[in-house]
């Protein structure tokens, strides 16, 4: 049994989300009631002991950070489309993680919680990392379609969520035809499925709205 444990409001979460439904891998989905502190609960620290989200388990695996459930997911893709098995092409990749976790969540993501959830944040230092974030990948991008590969893989997901939303951020990427471009295209990508929390919703999850009981959602794969 696969289960990935999270909120459907994070970005983090919904890149584990988006890579399983384009593998179209069935899986149970298990809120985590973060405004009662469920990330909190002896329960939960023993699946990740940072008390972080999402957390992955399948069998006798668990796994906590995002980037890492990602490569490991596209190890179910026979065909290495989503993560190349050659030394270069693996390393390529795994520098978009790395902005994954650095960069966007230094920017975008930091923006998005200031925002949102009024959370502190250096806004101008956070909005200068977005800018040259995005300078950098319009001119990679006017090279090729994806990050890497000439192919979508998991360094096009795991930068996709935040910017996805940069309207939650207050950053406009109507300057950066090449990267709106690339959003585009992963939302075109068969078994899409779309971040879709408004920013009210984000609030209300963080602090008015009560989740309800954890119980385990199923998700299945989708049928052609």
């Amino acid at each position: 049994m696969r289960t990935l444990y999270g909120t459907m409001q994070s970005g983090n979460v919904y890149k584990v989300r988006l890579l399983l439904a384009l593998l179209n891998l069935p899986y149970e989905f298990v809120p985590v009631d973060l405004r009662n502190r469920a990330h909190r609960s002896p329960d939960f620290l023993q699946l990740n002991p940072f008390g972080q989200i999402p957390v992955w388990v399948e069998e006798t695996l668990i796994l906590r950070d995002s980037q890492a459930i990602l490569v490991y997911l596209a190890k179910h893709d026979d065909s290495a489309s989503w993560l190349p098995e050659d030394a270069a092409g693996m390393a390529k990749v795994m520098q978009w993680l790395s902005v994954a976790a650095n960069e966007i969540e230094h920017s975008f993501t930091a923006l998005r919680r200031h925002f949102l959830l009024n959370a502190p944040v250096e806004v101008t230092q956070a909005q200068r990392i977005a800018e040259r974030l995005l300078q950098v990948m319009e001119h990679h991008l006017q090279e090729q379609p994806w990050l890497e590969c000439n192919r979508p893989t998991i360094a096009d997901i795991a930068c996709f969520p935040y910017l996805s939303r940069a309207e939650d951020s207050r950053i406009d990427l109507s300057p950066y035809p090449q990267v709106t471009a690339w959003l585009h295209q992963i939302q075109q990508l068969p078994n899409y499925i779309s971040f879709s929390s408004s920013p009210s919703t984000v609030w209300l999850s963080a602090h008015d709205e009560a989740h309800p009981p954890i119980h385990p959602t199923p998700h299945s794969p989708k049928m052609a």
